[in-house]
C-alpha cells in the first residue's frame, strides 16, 4: 500500500480579513478529494475559523434577508473540510494554536479542532510532503 501524501497549511488571517483564506480552503478541499491527508495550523487570528458562534446575517443595506444574503459563515466550511475528510477515509488534523485561542477567547469550535502549540506546527512541518504558510500581510 502507498503511504498517504501530505499537506500542511499554516493560517493566520481572520474571517472575513482576506480572500487567501477562501483560496486555502478551496485547495484543502481539492487536496482532500485527490487524497491526500492535510494538516492545519491556525495562528493569530486564523483560530476564530472555526469558532462556532459566528452566524450568517442578513443585508438591510440591500434589503435582502438571511437567505437572500447567504453569508458565508467559515466555521461551516471548517465543518464541511471535516466532513469531506471522514467521507474520503482521508486525515485532517485542525490544530489551533492554544496561546492565539486564549488571547482572543475562540474556544467553542467546530468538532474536531484541537488545541495545540507552535511544537505541533514544527512537527506537523518535519512530516509533511509539502508546507504552504499563508501569512498575514
Amino acid at each position: 500500500m502507498t503511504p498517504t501524501r501530505s499537506l500542511t497549511f499554516l493560517l493566520m488571517d481572520a474571517p472575513y480579513e482576506q480572500s487567501r483564506t477562501g483560496t486555502a480552503f478551496r485547495l484543502m478541499d481539492a487536496a482532500l478529494r485527490l487524497g491526500f491527508a492535510v494538516r492545519v495550523f491556525a495562528y493569530e487570528g486564523a483560530v476564530s475559523l472555526p469558532v462556532t458562534q459566528q452566524k450568517p446575517h442578513p443585508n438591510a443595506m440591500h434589503g435582502r434577508s438571511v437567505e437572500e444574503e447567504a453569508h458565508p459563515v467559515p466555521h461551516v466550511w471548517v465543518s464541511s473540510l471535516m466532513q469531506r475528510a471522514t467521507e474520503r477515509g482521508t486525515p485532517l488534523d485542525w490544530v489551533n494554536c492554544g496561546l492565539c485561542v486564549d488571547e482572543r477567547g475562540a474556544t467553542e469550535v467546530v468538532a474536531g479542532v484541537r488545541r495545540g502549540s507552535p511544537a505541533d506546527f514544527w512537527k506537523m512541518v518535519t512530516e509533511t510532503d509539502n508546507a504552504l504558510i499563508i501569512p498575514t500581510r
